[in-house]
């Protein structure tokens, strides 16, 4: 079946090289990008169980500033590829990079080697026996990371998935402030109800939340 990923199952074709390096953070230890990458699975039952998916809201809203576009696109890119081959696979690395708009050079200062250098300067790649082991979900960020971000995001990190356990006004208060961040992204009023019912928030949470996002009424008007 066809994917959009640019994979050979398994890593089993012969006299393709993969990269073995200690750790791709450590950009010197590498002569050359190889042309494929095992990837492989990242088995961590604790992250695994209260991680995000990349391609959530909290990895949209969160992780996007703190690692960059770049690198959470490749991440979802491979994370997806898991997906479809949980055992792992063999990435094209040439044809991942151009799929992900970026140039690819064989040296060790093209923007693909950096966005692979990124992904493990932040915990979401470790080395792996023949190549390179991808978490499957991510971590919540850690509080250093959280205090670099502006006021609104930590605001709204320290309100992201404590609804369910909170009474009805603290709860409506804390996905207020997420609304506010998901429409100040640019996500539509419905987009972003959508994403709060995607996080647990209850319907009547969520509708109250969005509707709180309304601009107060101009006094003009009733005049």
């Amino acid at each position: 079946m066809p994917t959009p990923f640019a994979v050979v199952n398994d890593g089993t074709t012969p006299g393709r090289p993969v990269v073995t390096t200690e750790s791709f953070a450590l950009a010197s230890e590498l002569q050359a990008l190889p042309p494929t990458l095992v990837i492989r699975p990242w088995i961590d039952p604790v992250v695994d169980t209260i991680g995000h998916d990349a391609r959530s809201v909290y990895a949209e809203v969160f992780y996007l500033p703190v690692i960059g576009p770049t690198a959470l696109w490749l991440i979802r890119r491979l994370v997806s590829g898991l997906e479809h081959y949980p055992d792992g696979y063999e990435l094209d690395l040439g044809e991942t990079a151009r799929a992900l708009g970026l140039g690819f050079t064989s040296g060790k200062s093209g923007p693909f080697l950096k966005a692979l250098d990124r992904c493990a300067l932040f915990g979401l790649t470790r080395p792996a026996a023949d190549g390179l082991a991808v978490r499957r979900r991510l971590a919540p960020l850690p509080r250093r990371h959280v205090e670099r971000m502006p006021p609104h995001l930590r605001e709204a990190h320290g309100a992201w998935g404590l609804t369910r356990e909170q009474p009805d006004e603290l709860a409506a208060e804390r996905a207020t402030t997420i609304a506010r961040v998901l429409l100040s992204a640019g996500d539509e009023r419905d987009v972003a109800e959508h994403h709060l019912l995607a996080i647990g928030i209850e319907p009547r949470i969520a509708a109250l939340a969005i509707a709180r996002c309304d601009p107060p009424p101009d006094p003009r008007d009733a005049a």
